[in-house]
């Protein structure tokens, strides 16, 4: 793939830098938006020169807001992909696999499955004015695999079930206190910050980085099935009336009504 459109990809330095460009839905991804980001990933782990990758979003205001609900809602699904699949999953894998460490420069909102894509990043910095959280229940939505488990990993288990049983928003300083971002910066720095960061990792024994990350993830390897499992939940969840109500009520802005589907 030589060009793009929901994304932007540059080779700068040591470090690939990829930036979801979809400000006017602050960075919410749709089925597209996937497709590329996989092969800008891919076309970092086959280029030499590039020692990091940087994930970060356009503008100020979103890093990334998940999966696009809007669109979600006008089709019943997140668009058309040239595959003819939505590969969230393989993504997610994807960033875990590439050996090369990758690096969130969280500019705005990281909600939802932007969320996730930052919390499985190897390392990540925050902008002082991002927020953090989920909104999956709220949507009629959820991510029982990654998003969740390696989550409770990262801030332990009372955060990640805080984080997603309240949906609530957490500002940069608390991330950093909970060990959900590595750094805090001022907006203007994030980006060369993250830069600076690539340039101290590229003057390592890449060799070492890539065992250390392979590492790093066996601990947690297992959770790529409850991943799979996880998505092939979504799906068959997201045809179910209870599911399509959140996403209506999102587009709508107004509040769900989950009350009928309540069990016991």
């Amino acid at each position: 793939m030589g060009s793009y459109e929901d994304i932007q990809y540059a080779v700068e330095g040591s470090a690939a830098v990829v930036t979801i460009n979809r400000p006017e839905r602050y960075n919410a991804f749709r089925g597209k938006t996937v497709e590329e980001l996989i092969a800008a990933f891919r076309a970092a782990w086959a280029d030499s020169r590039v020692r990091v990758v940087i994930l970060t979003g356009a503008g100020e205001k979103a890093f990334c807001t998940g999966g696009d609900v809007k669109q979600r809602a006008e089709t019943g699904d997140y668009g058309p992909t040239e595959s003819g699949l939505f590969e969230i999953g393989y993504l997610h894998k994807l960033i875990r696999d590439i050996p090369k460490p990758v690096i969130a420069a969280v500019n705005g909102v990281a909600i939802g499955g932007g969320h996730v894509l930052h919390v499985l990043c190897d390392l990540s910095i925050a902008a002082e004015t991002a927020k953090f959280g989920q909104a999956g229940p709220r949507v009629g939505s959820f991510d029982a695999g990654f998003g969740s488990a390696f989550l409770a990993r990262v801030v332990g288990e009372k955060r990640a079930r805080e984080i997603w049983f309240l949906c609530r928003q957490y500002d940069a300083a608390t991330a950093e206190r909970w060990g959900l971002v590595n750094a805090v910066v001022p907006g203007a720095e994030l980006l060369n910050e993250a830069k600076r960061w690539a340039e101290e990792i590229a003057v390592l024994s890449p060799t070492a980085i890539k065992f250390l990350k392979q590492s790093f993830n066996a601990d947690t390897d297992h959770q790529a099935g409850l991943s799979n499992l996880a998505m092939s939940a979504l799906s068959v969840f997201g045809e179910t009336e209870e599911a399509q109500e959140g996403a209506s009520a999102f587009a709508e802005k107004r509040k769900p009504d989950f009350t009928k589907h309540a069990t016991v």
